[in-house]
């Protein structure tokens, strides 16, 4: 049961790194490699200044306000700077490692014995690790609800057509870049909050925990993708992610059940995220070979 509870904890406090990378990636269309650098970044931030006695919840948002300003970077790199869209998010990705060098003093820092949002007394009457899940759906709900209520503002409309197509949305009197811009600020501050989440929730940080963060990030998202197949509306793709996100940690428990090692939980990661990719194709090869095994036996 505990087992249970802590994979639904932790699938909800990492699913805002997929909300956050679905702005980017599904809407924008931007393949955006910052997010291995606002991650830890966030927790970074959220780590250092809970251990100097800083409000764990005020540390969260100051965390998303920073890796929003990594966005910004990112994406004027890009509109401004013309540089690729890939090497912009390197180079962005590339800086914070040492700016989270400086911010930490160190490669890791630790909150043992400090309280952080989950281990608050108010939750003393819980059961164990179900401050996890309170603290990571209260976050999440109000971070899906404003993330679809943006969406549906004029201001989101013209995001949303901003990554249908660039061309049209110029047309139409939209700034794209200021757009895309837009959208990489809110994608990697929603990223770097859940950075400071999932480092309160783990007790520490460390320069090297955003390796392979887009993968997770993805799994969450493709999988949610896989799983609903029907024609959703904004906010239940939103909430799609949470789901993918909470039956990725399960797929991860299962794997180290079956008693693989934690070292290879990224090499699974990027196999369950192929598989996802791969699944729609060999779908839509099944229901082909059907209908032409029915037309054939009608013939």
């Amino acid at each position: 049961m505990g087992v249970i509870v802590s994979a639904i904890g932790q699938g909800i406090i990492w699913s805002l790194l997929g909300i956050g990378l679905y702005l980017s990636f599904r809407i924008l269309n931007f393949p955006d490699m910052t997010v291995e650098g606002t991650f830890p970044l966030g927790a970074a931030v959220s780590v250092t200044l809970v251990a100097q006695g800083v409000n764990p919840f005020l540390t969260i948002i100051i965390a998303g306000i920073i890796g929003g300003v990594a966005g910004l970077v990112t994406g004027l790199l890009y509109t401004k700077g013309q540089i690729p869209i890939l090497l912009a998010g390197i180079l962005t990705m590339t800086a914070t490692y040492s700016i989270n060098l400086r911010i930490m003093g160190q490669a890791n820092k630790s909150l043992l014995g400090v309280k952080t949002l989950f281990n608050n007394s108010l939750f003393n009457w819980l059961p164990s690790n179900f401050s996890t899940i309170v603290v990571g759906l209260i976050i999440t709900i109000v971070v899906v609800a404003s993330v679809a209520w943006f969406l549906q503002t004029e201001l989101g409309q013209a995001f949303i057509a901003t990554g249908d197509n660039q061309n049209m949305a110029r047309a139409m009197g939209i700034d794209s870049d200021a757009m895309i811009t837009l959208g990489l600020i809110i994608s990697n501050a929603l990223i770097a909050l859940g950075g400071a989440l999932v480092a309160q929730n783990n007790g520490f940080a460390d320069v090297n925990m955003g390796i392979g963060i887009i993968v997770v990030a993805l799994a969450s998202i493709i999988i949610g993708e896989v799983v609903y197949t029907d024609q959703l509306t904004l906010m239940e793709r939103l909430v799609t992610v949470v789901i993918g996100s909470i039956l990725y940690r399960f797929v991860l428990v299962a794997v180290l059940a079956l008693g693989f090692d934690a070292n290879d939980l990224n090499l699974f990661s990027a196999i369950i995220l192929g598989l996802a990719l791969l699944l729609p194709k060999l779908r839509q090869s099944l229901h082909l070979a059907t209908l032409f095994k029915m037309k054939g036996s009608k013939e």
